[in-house]
């Protein structure tokens, strides 16, 4: 399972201080607003746990999960709700860009693995790199060397992209910005091969 969650921020970017008055004097627009909400619908962490990822689990089965550090906490517990167990950071994305953080510039995120059962098996490979440093593109897209990667591990397993905005070949998916065509992941052509 692949899971990128539509973190709600509470309508804020992380690093926001439009709502400060002593910091925002003579500003007549939000300093930023390019906040998740604006781009796509949020859910608080309550409804994304009431998700029923549990029942479409299967019994071994690896869950990788899109965060951000103000989220990190929120997602281990999203992926317990879930009925996974916290493993480790698979990957680790350093967008070549940054934003104000509120203790550092924020330039990366992060995907959680959790597991529920046994390991998955068979492995595929095991050479996959844990950071990614691919410069961002579009507000929350998200690297295709992600789902390249988890491919290239999992090559035989069903595979699932929840909160999907793009179709994957050899991936069902659930979202609400799903598009029709379906795209080929950098390594499929190695797949098929097989």
């Amino acid at each position: 399972m692949y899971a990128d969650p539509p973190w709600d921020y509470g309508g804020k970017m992380q690093y926001d201080k439009t709502t400060i008055k002593a910091e925002n004097v003579g500003f007549e627009k939000n300093i930023f607003i390019s906040a998740a909400n604006f781009k796509y619908p949020t859910v608080k962490l309550k409804q994304l746990m009431e998700l029923d990822v549990k029942s479409i689990a299967a019994d071994d089965c690896i869950l990788f999960m899109w965060t951000t550090g103000p989220q990190m906490a929120n997602s281990i517990k999203l992926g317990e709700a879930w009925g996974f167990e916290y493993k480790t950071v698979a990957f680790v994305w350093d967008k070549q860009i940054h934003n104000p953080g509120r203790y550092t510039l924020s330039q990366t995120e992060f995907v959680l693995a959790f597991k529920r059962g046994k390991f998955p098996t068979p492995r595929g490979a095991r050479n996959v790199r844990q950071l990614v440093s691919l410069k961002r593109g579009k507000h929350s897209e998200k690297p295709e060397e992600i789902i390249d990667g988890i491919t290239r591990m999992f090559p035989e397993q069903k595979k699932i992209e929840l909160f999907a905005r793009k179709n994957f070949i050899g991936w069902d998916n659930w979202g609400l910005e799903i598009p029709e065509s379906k795209i080929e992941i950098l390594s499929q052509h190695e797949i098929d091969k097989k």
